[in-house]
């Protein structure tokens, strides 16, 4: 009787740990090496030699096209119509970093893992809790700390009336400081959680860098590399350890009697 207890537990472990899936990974077949499903993105990515400025390392292998990136250099931007200075003229060493967060986000087809689906008009598709580089978040943040905005987040809520985003009614024109005291405020807070700070550094291979040298490869394709691993190891198993636990309770009560 008892072995036959053990038996169906172990088959419940199986079957749970077979159909167990993550529910908010990606439906899409793949996680490497794709783009995302969104207003400007390419369907697949490839060779863009002509791309422009910031976005120039991701020229061997990118989801943006070459007009894309030009735009994404603008202060008001045709591509959403967004403009960075919304609260007076921003710093170049800020600016910078969002052209490059804008560069990223576009042309890194190293997302995958990240990519989860939305209902949004302008998208079906959006990247959520990115790890980034720590180094990365932080100098963002020290270049832009003395910059002006009137929200700490800048994915919703503003006043599009003019065709282009305006503070909304009431909210005031501070410092990035005031709306973002810490670096992981900016990066986590500003686009609704497409990035989570990382605890790794630049070069580890574990987090993803905004910036980096082409000359030396895109150490991003390793970062995707291991977390697609990793996930696609872990949502199978993800009952296991509660399951293993039961089996063995039963076990134990099994065998008291």
């Amino acid at each position: 009787m008892a072995w036959k207890m053990t038996q169906l537990l172990l088959l419940a472990l199986v079957t749970a740990a077979g159909s167990a899936q993550p529910r908010s990974v990606r439906a899409r077949t793949g996680l490497l090496n794709v783009c995302m499903d969104a207003k400007h993105h390419k369907a697949h990515p490839g060779p863009e030699d002509n791309l422009y400025g910031q976005c120039s390392p991701w020229r061997k292998n990118a989801c943006c096209t070459a007009n894309t990136s030009q735009e994404l250099h603008k202060d008001t931007s045709r591509l959403y119509n967004f403009n960075w200075e919304h609260c007076g003229r921003m710093e170049p060493a800020c600016k910078r970093h969002f052209i490059q967060d804008n560069c990223l986000y576009e042309c890194s087809p190293n997302l995958g893992p990240w990519i989860r689906q939305v209902n949004q008009s302008w998208r079906k598709e959006r990247i959520l809790n990115v790890p980034l580089c720590k180094e990365d978040c932080e100098r963002w943040w020290e270049d832009c700390r003395t910059s002006y905005t009137c929200k700490s987040n800048w994915q919703k809520g503003w006043n599009w009336t003019s065709g282009i985003n305006e503070c909304p009614a009431g909210a005031l024109c501070h410092t990035f400081e005031s709306y973002f005291p810490t670096p992981a405020a900016l990066c986590e807070g500003l686009w609704s959680h497409s990035y989570k700070v990382s605890d790794y550094s630049r070069g580890s291979g574990r987090c993803i860098q905004m910036w980096f040298d082409s000359a030396q490869g895109n150490p991003n394709e390793e970062v995707a590399r291991f977390y697609a691993a990793a996930m696609g190891g872990a949502g199978s198993w993800a009952a296991c350890p509660v399951l293993l636990s039961l089996v063995g309770m039963q076990w134990y009560n099994i065998s008291s009697l």
